[in-house]
């Protein structure tokens, strides 16, 4: 619901609750004696009319006065200040309005009969008002709340957006450096792979800026910017880097956040394959059971030469990530045993096959 509807609900609420008001000023003067059911009717209702106008003034008061920075005198003084003096207004209107009914034959000394009910109709002024301030004060204290939640989300995305950037700029900057040199070393010694190699760089960057901008996209696209990441590394590693697949067909059109699994792999090259004199291999599992997809990440890993790395920016940034889109509902587990690193994503299966 968005702040005018909201504004436009309590202002009928408000009216509403009106009212019953009206008629408990009109049973209140009645029960006092002196005046009868119709003349008080006739005389109250256009005067609760005039409260609950009268009443809305509160809101400028409420706004001039904030409760989180005014002081309990300043409050006190300025709210019991505004009711006396809007009550007195209040019970002035009601006396004129009931000299001009006495002028009609129906209601002949209505004003005389009205009198020794001032004080009962001002002292019900004084407490409507002061209720019109709480009311006013919980309204305002909705709409600061809304805002609040409201900046909070826009917040969250632009850090998201500003995460995947982030994300990007690390990313694609390295592996260009990687890639580029690999490039000017294969130029005097095998033009063709060089050749190669940059068409696969150039269709690696362009996938990337295009998947880049969207806020979801299918596992299979995510699988074939892996593919030619990994043809690149193969370039550069050679029979050093193996992969092996299992992407199971029904996970393939299932949602995943762009960019996701390229840090995974990275890391698995950098901190894995490229460490190891002999080479090594990466697993990429996707497999969908029980409205969930599992991703895992594998790759072997010299265990000796520096401990198995769990919180590596790439890894910090792959979590964070989860958890701004999912929540709880993804989790994501880091392990190593022997020579073996795993990186295993569990989250909500979620199909993307309209997208295509």
């Amino acid at each position: 619901m968005d702040a005018l509807s909201s504004r436009r609900n309590r202002l009928r609420l408000y009216k509403i609750a009106w009212l019953p008001v009206c008629a408990l000023l009109i049973y209140l003067v009645v029960s006092t004696g002196g005046m009868g059911w119709l003349e008080t009717a006739v005389l109250m209702v256009p005067l609760a009319g005039l409260g609950e106008f009268i009443s809305l003034s509160a809101w400028y008061s409420c706004k001039f006065r904030p409760i989180q920075r005014s002081t309990i005198l300043n409050l006190i003084g300025t709210h019991l200040g505004a009711a006396l003096l809007l009550s007195l207004l209040w019970v002035g209107m009601g006396k004129l309005l009931a000299h001009f009914l006495s002028i009609l034959p129906w209601f002949q000394g209505l004003d005389a009969r009205f009198t020794p009910k001032v004080g009962l109709v001002y002292g019900a002024g004084c407490i409507l008002y002061l209720l019109s301030v709480a009311f006013h004060y919980v309204a305002l204290a909705q709409d600061a709340s809304r805002e609040a939640e409201a900046h909070a989300l826009k917040s969250s995305l632009l850090a998201r957006d500003a995460e995947l950037k982030a994300l990007k700029a690390q990313v694609n900057p390295h592996f260009l450096f990687n890639s580029l040199n690999s490039i000017s070393a294969l130029t005097s010694i095998d033009p063709a792979k060089a050749r190669e190699m940059c068409i696969l760089l150039a269709e690696f960057l362009r996938m990337t800026l295009g998947l880049g901008e969207k806020s979801n996209i299918l596992l299979a696209e995510e699988m074939a910017l892996l593919d030619r990441f990994l043809a690149i590394e193969k370039v550069r590693f050679g029979a050093r880097l193996k992969l092996e697949e299992d992407i199971q067909e029904q996970s393939k059109p299932m949602l995943v956040l762009p960019l996701l699994l390229q840090p995974l792999v990275e890391n698995a090259v950098i901190h894995g394959i490229a460490n190891l004199p002999a080479g090594g291999s990466i697993r990429l599992v996707a497999h969908c059971h029980d409205g969930r997809l599992s991703i895992i990440v594998e790759n072997t890993f010299d265990p000796e030469s520096r401990p198995a790395r769990r919180d590596g920016l790439g890894l910090a940034n792959v979590r964070r990530r989860l958890e701004g889109r999912y929540g709880e509902e993804a989790t994501m587990q880091v392990s190593a045993e022997g020579d073996c690193f795993r990186v295993h994503l569990s989250l909500p299966a979620e199909s993307g096959a309209s997208l295509n």
